[in-house]
């Protein structure tokens, strides 16, 4: 499973170069907004229902559903208001997370503009959360993720 931009089309419209728009893109807090309203329409069959949601997308059964972007550095499964500079882990809050979204779609950033996904459940990462592999924080590294979740 994938979504795929077309880079010509995009730089162009851009007015950017296309090794420019590449490296744009290959960031996650970039990738995320667009790839967050293809994949809830292209690949859930739903909606983006906006920002500042608690979920980033409705499914065509009315599930909800978190995307995130795998970058170079990894990925984290906690709401994003538990990540950066200042802020703190609640795993209270990570459960209540778990809790309301049916899984997540994960995009893989780095291999933009033809980005593979995964859908995992939200009970896959709440298992994989409690068993420790995925740390204290809910955060994994690029390699782990391919170790836990499959190859590239």
């Amino acid at each position: 499973m994938k979504i795929i931009w077309n880079l010509h089309a995009l730089s162009e419209s851009l007015g950017l170069g296309v090794n420019e728009t590449r490296t744009y893109f290959k960031d996650g807090r970039r990738l995320s907004p667009v790839a967050e309203r293809r994949i809830a329409r292209e690949i859930l069959g739903g909606s983006h229902p906006g920002d500042g949601l608690p979920y980033d997308a409705v499914d065509a059964k009315g599930e909800f559903w978190e995307i995130r972007c795998l970058t170079a550095l990894g990925i984290y499964f906690c709401p994003s208001y538990m990540v950066g500079s200042g802020r703190k882990f609640d795993e209270e809050g990570f459960l209540k997370k778990l809790d309301l979204v049916k899984g997540f779609v994960i995009a893989d950033a780095v291999q933009f503009p033809s980005v593979p996904l995964w859908q995992i459940s939200s009970d896959g990462i709440r298992t994989l959360y409690k068993s420790g592999a995925l740390g204290k924080k809910s955060q994994i590294s690029r390699k782990k993720f391919f170790v836990i979740f499959g190859k590239k």
